[in-house]
């Protein structure tokens, strides 16, 4: 008697631990409310699961419990909870596969104890145990990577619906697997040896993925914080030039007394320095955004260092929809890139670079193009370099066009290598 009531007993804790655990992989809000819709589910069900042992016997409910807990369940998380179909479904296999451990400890327990009571009690204890370590360290895991994407979803819930599907035909609507047939006694462990290596080889390819993307991350880190550094030094030319200006007085004074003495050669070369500290200094201005004529100032200065032409055309106001790193690494690495393609044309005449920036609807509209030596490679519309390190500027200038809702093109069209945003 007492084994037949730990038995029921036992078949309800089953049913609330396969309809917790399901709850917790199908990412539910453990809310007040939403535990006292559990255990109303739970009770529910097992009322339903009774009745039906009570008219139909045990063979029967079992064969038709796919019917009335499994699949009510799945709509209730769908319909109720609003959690996606794949993910419903995916949560209540694996609430049924995970009551095999519990099983194992209930079987173990019998035959050493050889003991049916023991066996229901194991089981009932093993319960708390599981949810415990589900709870704590499996089910995070398991919900972020069912919300990941389709395919993994569907990847980690391969096994409890092999598993399943294993069980009632072997099990429930026949007895092949207790009859000891060669390939149901092979199935389940040819599954697991064959979905070890998928996770394995899935696995290596996701870890890889997420070191080339950290890579990038870290790599565009780095190019914003050298964006900032050259818009700081930027800054810095134009205090410079501020204290350049307050001093002209001192410079007055000592041009004065040098023409006062006639010492014309050292008054000329005193006005030499003065022009060469001033035109190193002084940005040229091209528009009325500040910000942008230091970037200007400064890369016209490169081209010409670099004996390439560099046309400018800018139109801008002096407020734009940018911070100023933004900015600056948007048009920086832009510049560099040019400079850097038209760096390696051997004819010096064909080093031209053509810049024109302006605003149109409260939009930053760029279009620059450059001559090349190669004519450059595309992937997926960006242009590709081969060089080891490059190929992040533009990335990182296509991240801030995106960023602000922006559009981009890059092309290749008569000779020029031409980029184009509107953001």
């Amino acid at each position: 008697m007492i084994v037949t009531v730990f038995g029921l007993i036992r078949f309800g804790f089953s049913l609330f631990f396969g309809l917790a655990v399901s709850v917790l992989f199908a990412g539910i809000p453990l809310t007040r409310k939403n535990r006292l819709i559990t255990f109303f589910l739970g009770t529910f069900f097992l009322c339903v699961q009774s009745t039906c042992w009570w008219i139909l016997g045990l063979n029967i409910t079992s064969k038709l419990y796919p019917l009335i807990i499994h699949l009510p369940l799945i709509f209730i998380f769908s319909l109720y909870f609003k959690r996606p179909w794949r993910i419903s479904i995916v949560s209540v296999l694996s609430g049924y596969l995970c009551c095999q451990a519990p099983r194992w400890f209930g079987f173990l327990a019998r035959a050493v104890g050889k003991s049916r009571l023991a066996d229901h009690l194991f089981y009932i204890v093993a319960v708390f145990f599981s949810y415990y370590f589900l709870k704590k360290y499996v089910a995070a895991s398991v919900r972020q990577l069912m919300e990941k994407s389709y395919q993994s979803c569907l990847l980690l819930g391969a096994v409890p619906f092999l598993y399943y599907s294993f069980d009632y035909i072997t099990t429930i609507y026949t007895d092949i697997l207790y009859r000891g047939t060669e390939w149901a006694v092979q199935f389940m462990p040819s599954t697991v040896s064959v979905f070890y290596f998928v996770f394995v080889i899935l696995y290596y390819a996701e870890t890889q993925k997420q070191a080339n993307l950290q890579r990038e991350r870290d790599m565009l880190d780095s190019q914003f914080r050298l964006a900032q550094t050259e818009f700081a030094s930027l800054r810095q030319l134009q205090q410079n030039a501020a204290a350049y200006r307050h001093d002209m007085r001192h410079h007055f004074t000592l041009l004065q007394s040098l023409a006062s003495n006639e010492r014309i050669e050292e008054l000329k070369e005193y006005l030499r320095t003065a022009q060469s500290d001033i035109d190193s200094i002084i940005p040229v201005r091209f528009c009325e955004n500040e910000t942008v004529n230091l970037i200007l100032s400064a890369f016209s200065t490169k081209a010409k260092q670099a004996n390439i032409q560099l046309t400018i055309d800018a139109k801008l106001p002096d407020t734009l929809p940018f911070s100023d790193t933004e900015l600056c690494s948007l048009l920086s690495n832009s510049l560099e890139n040019a400079i850097h393609a038209t760096t390696h044309i051997t004819d010096s005449d064909r080093r031209i670079i053509r810049l024109r920036v302006y605003d149109k609807n409260h939009k930053l509209c760029i279009d620059i193009r450059n001559c090349y030596q190669t004519e450059p490679l595309f992937h997926q519309g960006l242009p590709v370099s081969k060089e080891q390190g490059h190929g992040f500027g533009t990335k990182s200038m296509v991240h801030i066009v995106e960023k602000h809702g922006g559009v981009f093109q890059f092309s290749v069209k008569d000779g020029w290598f031409i980029f184009q945003a509107t953001a």
